[in-house]
């Protein structure tokens, strides 16, 4: 377990010295902000504008950081020639993943924890500055603490898309590697539309497909609720636990699929 912890903070503190994460935070802090500005231009919808924006530049901000460092994780030690020096320690693959997957998650946690404070900033300031006579119309409040239900269900969606990024590094290229975890996440965001393609008047084959493929990749419809939380719709305990259990049973599954096929990996 020391060698998984040794493995993360090492992961974690390159992560947060990468610019591209410092990048990728900053422009998402700067489109909240911009949110404010552009909400102005819609009169009594801007609380909602604002809520929708920022929940939506937080989730592909942090797609981004999953996809681009998690699919770095493998090859930038096996480019580096670093990964003899590292498997030559007390450290076993198996290991190895598994700090690397927790590093990464650590370093989105962090990223997500920020943006989150920006977004209720903003929020907050929109409170302020607002009339209460307006505020009453509002569906729910600015600073509604549900919204932070719709930033943990990111955070899954995102501990998932690492775990399919990482499964991807260990026998594949980064560039080819992206591209699948970015169609994984297409897919897995088109997944109730896949289980109801016959419905849709697609043919039996393709309905047959789009059943298979709803059943074998992940879904990650469950797990955006930003629609929800951006009305004031409740979001039950029940929902939360079954979307998440759902994805972090899948996300198991991954991490023992990559660390199975990084243990048969030759890197003489």
């Amino acid at each position: 377990m020391s060698a998984v912890l040794v493995v993360a903070r090492g992961v974690f503190t390159d992560s947060i010295r990468d610019r591209i994460a410092y990048n990728l935070v900053f422009f998402a802090v700067l489109l909240m902000a911009a949110s404010f500005l552009l909400a102005q231009l819609t009169a009594g919808q801007d609380v909602k504008i604002i809520k929708d924006l920022g929940l939506s530049a937080a989730s592909l901000i942090g797609l981004l950081i999953a996809i681009f460092i998690g699919i770095s994780l493998v090859a930038k030690e096996v480019e580096r020639r670093s990964i003899y020096s590292l498997l030559a320690k007390p450290v076993t693959r198996t290991q190895f993943i598994l700090g690397k997957y927790l590093g990464l998650v650590l370093t989105l946690v962090a990223n997500l924890a920020v943006m989150a404070l920006a977004y209720y900033a903003v929020l907050a300031y929109l409170a302020w500055v607002t009339p209460e006579a307006t505020q009453r119309g509002w569906e729910a409040p600015a600073t509604d603490p549900r919204l932070l239900q719709a930033f943990v269900l990111i955070g899954v969606e995102l501990m998932l898309v690492t775990a399919v990024a990482l499964f991807f590094s260990t026998f594949s290229s980064p560039f080819l590697s992206a591209a699948l975890t970015l169609a994984v996440w297409i897919i897995g965001r088109a997944g109730e539309d896949l289980r109801t393609l016959e419905a849709l008047g697609a043919a039996p084959a393709l309905a047959s497909l789009g059943r298979v493929v709803y059943f074998v990749f992940p879904n990650l419809a469950p797990l955006n609720v930003t629609n929800a939380v951006v009305h004031g719709v409740p979001v039950t305990a029940g929902h939360m636990v079954l979307a998440g259990g759902s994805a972090l049973l899948y996300v198991a599954v991954l991490l023992v699929a990559a660390t199975l096929v990084f243990a048969r990996r030759d890197f003489k």
